[in-house]
This record gives structure tokens, C-alpha cells and sequence, in this order.
């Protein structure tokens, strides 16, 4: 038990990084727990007992009752209705191959809800900017309580930004351009550092990722089964709303059969034993838990992609957001034309896909009066280069 509680609890504090959305949390974080913990659980004989034990005849002595429970855990076993007859040497038998290896095959599930986060964390940080550092200074300058550390923070995080924003410049190249940058344009036509979208394109495409991982386990969860798991919540509800029994079903039998041989004075002697499956009582709760969250994952994995993506593509959804926090200091009015097109030039000139982006994060992690005090102050500085390039 302590084990467990370890591994649930340790889990926020080694995964503290925030540059992300709590659906990636949901995904990277908490979903990958979930089968760790489970994989314990279900490998653990204070929960489980003995996962097998196999009913011998008679004469079978203490040496081989072992023999026949080790046989059948690693050999398989099948699953035979009590009304239906014990099928002959040559007749197929269904096996049930899974249940061995249910730990590791959701540590192996963890693993792989957890490597989409690392793909998003090792290529942003390619980008020229420590994003997940730039997210925590702002949760620094929230729950600061001196001014000093306020403006210190504000200070960091706006010298941050502008460095770089200013540096991720699409620059025209004439003849002297070269091979690399020749490719770069080539085969990144909509998407890349010097376009101001980078990150936002890359945040979405891990998105995706988590969507495809999800799905994937899904269909690979239907052969290692050996059943048709999509189907499984769907059918749980239906026979709930019916009023009949959904426990104790072919999917997850607790007692099956086990066919063996001896050899005994140069002969081959076959034996066919009932075994109990307790570890099946727990896979099949598990495995109902984990159908119904994999899909509340898509589906607010799926939700949370069409939500960035529209808010990141739209010009003008960019401009609103950038707009309404201007406004609340009063570096926009309304009516007024002018300091209206300055806001729209630096949404699209200076911040761009990316910045709005990272802002966005900021604000998502934070509060809106810590994105408002980054958004004027990176708007002064955006209005004083201006100022002086005009002079």
C-alpha cells in the first residue's frame, strides 16, 4: 500500500513543469500514474492473492497441484461455459493470452502517455526561449507580495520576450542564400522559427500526438485482449440500463480450463483442470475504469485541439484577446482608430502566432492580471521602438 501511495503522491511534485494545459497534464501526468499504480496493484499478491489456482484431482500430490497452477498461469488458459462440453485433442480451444502480462503492458502504456511531453519540451526548447521558464516567472511575479520583486519579475519576463520576438524575423535573402535556407523555405512553407509560429504549431502537433496515442491504445488494447474493448463501456452501460449482469463475463473470466500433459512410464497422459482467475476480478474493474477515462481523455484532448487551434490560426481572435487587456489599462480606448491599428500591428508584427501564444500559456497558468502586466509592458516597448524608428 505505501508503495502506492508513493507513487500517486509523488507524481505532482516530479512534474512541476508548467508549460502545458491541464489536458496534457491529464494525459502526461496523471493518465501515466494511473497505470503505474495499476500495474502495482495488479502485480501485487497483498491485493490479488494467487493469480491462479487450478482445482486437481485427487491424486494429485502438494508437488503437483504447483506444477499444474504454474502450467496453466504460463501455458494460458481457455474460457468453456459450465453448460457447454470439454472440447477433444483436435478441436480448437480460445485461449486467453493477456493476463500475465497486464503489468507490463501498462507500464508500457504509461511510457507511451508520457512520451509526447517529451517531445514537446525537448523541441521547444529549441526555439530560443525557455518557455517553461518564462510560464513559472509569471507564477513568481503572481504570488509575489513586494513591488520590487513584482517589477523585477515583469522586467525579466518583458527583456525576455522581446529578445525573443525581435530575433524570430522573416528576413529576405538574395543571391547568397543558402543551401539550408533554401530547404528551410522549401519544405516549411507555412510553418517555422522565422514565421512567428513555431511553437504554436509544434504545441499542436503534440496535441495530436496524445489524440493518436489515445486511439492507438485503444484499437492495440481490442488484439491484446482478444475482444473487442472499443465496444466494452458501451455494452457495461447497456446491460446497467437493462437491469442484467455485466460482471462475470467471457471477456474477464474468473474460472477457466487448462488441458496438460504427463509423461508417466514412457506414456503421455493428459489432464484437463478448472482454474479460478481472482486477478481477472480486478482486470475486469480496471479495465472499465480505464475504458471510460481513455475516453473522457480524447474527448477533452480532442476539444482542447480545436480550442488552440482556433484561437492560434484566427487573426482575429488574436487581435481580441491582445485588444481586451490593452484596454484594461487603458492603453486602447475605445473609439479611438489609431491606438485600435497600433494594437492590431503589434498582435500581428510584433507578438505573432508565437507570442500571442506564449501569452496565452502565461495567462492560462497564471491570471489574467499577470498576461495584462505582460501585455502593456511589451506593448510600451513595442510603441517606444516605433517611436524611434520613425525618428
Amino acid at each position: 500500500m505505501q508503495s502506492i501511495i508513493g507513487v500517486a503522491t509523488s507524481v505532482p511534485s516530479t512534474a512541476s513543469r508548467n508549460d502545458d494545459d491541464f489536458t496534457d497534464r491529464l494525459n502526461h501526468r496523471f493518465t501515466s500514474a494511473m497505470f503505474v499504480v495499476f500495474a502495482i496493484l495488479v502485480s501485487s499478491k497483498q491485493y490479488v492473492g494467487e493469480p491462479i489456482s487450478c482445482w486437481a484431482p485427487a491424486h494429485f500430490a502438494g508437488g503437483w497441484e504447483a506444477y499444474a497452477n504454474s502450467y496453466c498461469w504460463v501455458k494460458n488458459t481457455y474460457y468453456l461455459p459450465m453448460d457447454q462440453y470439454i472440447p477433444k485433442a483436435h478441436e480448437d480451444r480460445e485461449h486467453l493470452t493477456y493476463y500475465q502480462w497486464v503489468p507490463l503492458i501498462m507500464l508500457a502504456q504509461a511510457l507511451f502517455f508520457f512520451l509526447p511531453i517529451l517531445v514537446w519540451r525537448n523541441l521547444n526548447a529549441r526555439a530560443g526561449i525557455d518557455l517553461n521558464n518564462i510560464v513559472e516567472s509569471g507564477e513568481t511575479f503572481q504570488h509575489a507580495e513586494k513591488a520590487e520583486k513584482k517589477d523585477e519579475t515583469l522586467q525579466y519576463m518583458t527583456s525576455q520576450l522581446d529578445r525573443y520576438l525581435s530575433s524570430q524575423r522573416e528576413y529576405k535573402s538574395g543571391c547568397t542564400m543558402s543551401l539550408k535556407t533554401i530547404l528551410t523555405h522549401t519544405l516549411c512553407l507555412c510553418c517555422g522559427r522565422d514565421r512567428g509560429n513555431y511553437l504554436v504549431v509544434l504545441y499542436l502537433m503534440t496535441k495530436v500526438i496524445f489524440i493518436f496515442n489515445c486511439v492507438a491504445q485503444f484499437l492495440l488494447l481490442n488484439s491484446f485482449l482478444g475482444m473487442d474493448f472499443g465496444a466494452y463501456g458501451l455494452e457495461v452501460l447497456n446491460a446497467l440500463f437493462r437491469g442484467g449482469e455485466w460482471r462475470g463475463s467471457e471477456r474477464f473470466p474468473r474460472v477457466t480450463m487448462c488441458d496438460f500433459q504427463i509423461r508417466r512410464l514412457g506414456q503421455l497422459q493428459t489432464y484437463t483442470v478448472q482454474c479460478v482467475l481472482p486477478i481477472n476480478l480486478f482486470n475486469e474493474m480496471i479495465y472499465l475504469f480505464i475504458w471510460f477515462w481513455m475516453v473522457l481523455v480524447i474527448i477533452l484532448t480532442v476539444y482542447s485541439l480545436i480550442s488552440w487551434s482556433m484561437r492560434s490560426m484566427m487573426s482575429q481572435d488574436r487581435a481580441r484577446f491582445i485588444k481586451k487587456h490593452l484596454m484594461l489599462l487603458n492603453k486602447v480606448k475605445k473609439g479611438d482608430k489609431e491606438s485600435k491599428q497600433s494594437a492590431i500591428d503589434f498582435t500581428e508584427k510584433y507578438l505573432r502566432q508565437d507570442g500571442v501564444f506564449i501569452l496565452r500559456l502565461i495567462g492560462y497558468n497564471t491570471n489574467d492580471i499577470t498576461a495584462t502586466e505582460l501585455i502593456c509592458a511589451l506593448f510600451d516597448i513595442y510603441c517606444e521602438k516605433k517611436q524611434n524608428s520613425r525618428e
